[in-house]
């Protein structure tokens, strides 16, 4: 939560939430006065949305209930939908109801018609991101566009279709935010079908090569995608999570900005959340060891090169598979919770600790606190060996800092990298340090020989 909140507000927060009224008080206040500060920012940055238009939209929302939750963000989402599809239809491309049948399965008549219109313009995603405004994306294409057979105003308008589709799919994800419900399970699979479609569309301009990767595991099933550079070379390769209620396509979006680096990268989302059958803990560290295992067989992936980037507590898988997997390299952590941040904290609102409790399969707060002391990496610092690159916000009022200062000074081969002024997982400065990890994770698989 903000470190600029009252105590008067967490005190009020942590009332609601040991008492359940979080629901009724929300009514009243809205929902965003019970959401950690960064929610805003974090949607803004995955679906390119203008910060205070979304800040304002989140002001309107007034119930956690599955079903006023999700009805306020999927009508959303529904209207960049239909931007996208009269975008298209000027283009000549699937119909309105055409595009809505990806949202509920697999269309390859109508993916293939997409792919015809948005694959030439697959560069404006993956070097620029999504953008704020129909401007931003015209001024993009004007300088950046070069030669194609398309006129200008075709890729314009191929380009805002893409646009409104990542904005539909980050809409759907806060939908399903924090998951575990009817409702928001009905949304994160939207969002996620939306995304396989898009995402195949884009692939022939990407200039890399996407596969979906299925693990069956203990009653389980790990999916997420794999990127590799084009043709049959073995490659270094990294294995990507992210946090309490990330998703794949959460991860996708920004890490295509680095296509070209030469690295295989295989994204998956964390143990517990979202369509794991299986609560998260301790013991799922056995489900990295086997996703990592299946990856090092994968004939593209060089297995004496292989890297893990966690964020959040993405980022406290990071840690922990450095300390205990002979197969990594190196690994980036960031955001992680290690132990200071299993404890209690003032503030903590009701709809964090509910996907908490559903992500460990908590049956109580006690339970709870005792399902997270139990995951505390304290002891295993040591352990790590292999080189570290820890990244945090000088200031995390979600987590604790301290986590990332104790991690980095317990292992044996650390950076740590503090961003001032800045929050949880170093939000504020997204970008450099994705591109700081990226050239790091290069570097560091770049000199590793391998073994005899």
């Amino acid at each position: 939560m903000s470190g600029q909140m009252s105590l008067a507000r967490r005190l009020l927060i942590s009332a609601c939430a040991a008492t359940r009224t979080t629901e009724l008080a929300a009514r009243r206040l809205g929902a965003a006065y019970f959401l950690p500060a960064l929610f805003v920012l974090r949607y803004a940055h995955m679906g390119g949305l203008d910060r205070d238009a979304f800040a304002g939209q989140l002001a309107g929302a007034r119930s956690f209930t599955d079903e006023r939750w999700c009805a306020y963000w999927d009508a959303i989402a529904e209207e960049h939908m239909a931007a996208a599809a009269d975008a298209l239809s000027e283009l000549g491309g699937p119909s309105p109801s055409a595009l809505h049948t990806l949202l509920d399965g697999d269309d390859p008549g109508t993916v293939d018609g997409l792919r015809d219109l948005v694959a030439p313009v697959a560069w404006m995603l993956g070097d620029h991101g999504p953008q704020s405004s129909r401007t931003a994306i015209e001024r993009i294409v004007h300088e950046h566009a070069g030669e194609s057979g398309a006129t200008t105003g075709q890729l314009v308008g191929a380009a805002v279709a893409v646009d409104e589709l990542v904005k539909a799919i980050t809409y759907l994800q806060v939908s399903a935010f924090p998951g575990g419900r009817p409702c928001r399970m009905r949304a994160y699979h939207r969002s996620r079908r939306l995304f396989d479609a898009l995402i195949d569309a884009l692939e022939p301009g990407l200039g890399i090569t996407v596969e979906r990767i299925r693990v069956p595991i203990d009653g389980d099933v790990v999916e997420g995608y794999a990127t590799f550079p084009v043709g049959p070379d073995h490659c270094a390769t990294v294995l990507i999570t992210n946090g309490l209620e990330g998703t794949v396509q959460e991860l996708m979006i920004p890490n295509l900005r680095y296509r070209d680096s030469g690295l295989g990268v295989v994204m998956i989302e964390m143990p517990g959340s979202y369509a794991y059958k299986q609560p998260m803990s301790s013991a799922s560290e056995a489900i990295y060891h086997q996703v990592i295992e299946h990856v090092a067989a994968h004939p593209r992936v060089d297995a004496s090169r292989m890297g893990f980037v966690g964020t959040s507590f993405g980022g406290y898988w990071a840690a922990r598979m450095a300390a205990t997997s002979t197969k990594l390299r190196c690994a980036v952590a960031c955001g992680a919770p290690t132990d200071h941040s299993f404890g209690p904290s003032l503030g903590t609102p009701q709809i964090i600790l509910q996907a908490l409790a559903d992500v460990t399969g908590a049956s109580g707060p006690l339970d709870l606190s005792r399902k997270l002391h139990s995951l505390s990496l304290r002891d295993m610092y040591g352990q790590i060996t292999i080189p570290l690159l820890v990244i945090n916000g000088d200031t995390d009022t979600l987590l604790s800092t301290q986590d990332s200062i104790d991690l980095a000074h317990g292992a044996r081969n650390s950076t740590l990298r503090l961003y001032p002024n800045d929050d949880h997982c170093a939000m504020g400065h997204y970008r450099e340090w994705l591109d700081l990890s990226q050239q790091w994770m290069r570097d560091q698989l770049a000199s590793v020989e391998t073994p005899a």
